[in-house]
Order: C-alpha cells, then sequence, then structure tokens
C-alpha cells in the first residue's frame, strides 16, 4: 500500500519561510513526476509546483521566484521550499505523485497525501 505522507507545515509571519517535505512509502517501483497543490478555503485545489523525474520543473505564476520544488529520488521524497509567503498563500498543501507498484506493474497511477496545513498571519 502507497502512502504520501506530508510534514512541515504550520504557522508563519508574511515574509517568512517554511520548507514543506513529502516522503512517499510502500512497494514502490518507480516515482514519475511529483507535485505540490493547495488548496485556501472556500476555493479549489490548484497546481503549486511540479517536478519530473528527470529533475524539471514548473511553477504556478503566484509562486514563481517564491517557491522552489525539488527532490530526492533516493528517498522518494519531494520538498517545496516556500519564501516571502503571503497571506494569500494560506491553504492546505498536498502532495501528489504518479507511479508505480507491484500492483500496478507498468502502468502509473496517481496518489495524494492527506495535506498539511500552512498559515500565514502576523
Amino acid at each position: 500500500q502507497v502512502q504520501l505522507v506530508e510534514s512541515g507545515g504550520g504557522l508563519v509571519q508574511p515574509e517568512g519561510s517554511l520548507r514543506l517535505s513529502c516522503a512517499a512509502s510502500g512497494s514502490i517501483f518507480r516515482i514519475y513526476a511529483m507535485a505540490w497543490y493547495r488548496q485556501a478555503p472556500g476555493k479549489q485545489r490548484e497546481l503549486v509546483a511540479v517536478i519530473t523525474s528527470g529533475g524539471s520543473t514548473n511553477y504556478a505564476d503566484s509562486v514563481k521566484g517564491r517557491f522552489t520544488i525539488s527532490r530526492d529520488n533516493a528517498k522518494n521524497t519531494v520538498y517545496l521550499q516556500m519564501s516571502s509567503l503571503k497571506p494569500e498563500d494560506t491553504a492546505v498543501y498536498y502532495c501528489n505523485a504518479d507511479l508505480t507498484t507491484a500492483v500496478t506493474g507498468n502502468f502509473p497511477m496517481n496518489y495524494w497525501g492527506k495535506g498539511t496545513l500552512v498559515t500565514v498571519s502576523s
């Protein structure tokens, strides 16, 4: 059974920094793209950043220049370094990954973590 577990959320002041981590565990064969999404109260879930297995990245316009996504393939972990945080960054942040397992074989499936809350407030 695959699990994606996020950590690192919390309360931070505006202009502060925070680093989120997401570790994938289970009978994983290969992880393809990994991503961070967020959902603010009353809003739809949106893509924040994505990183391919080769390290290519893409960001939402709202976080470009402030957030950095990275991954450690040996640890099956993806990170999100967030800087210059704004109150509008307040949301539950979700980890997402496309991966194959002993059950899926060669066909990747998409998995979600349960989320970690980031609150930006003074």
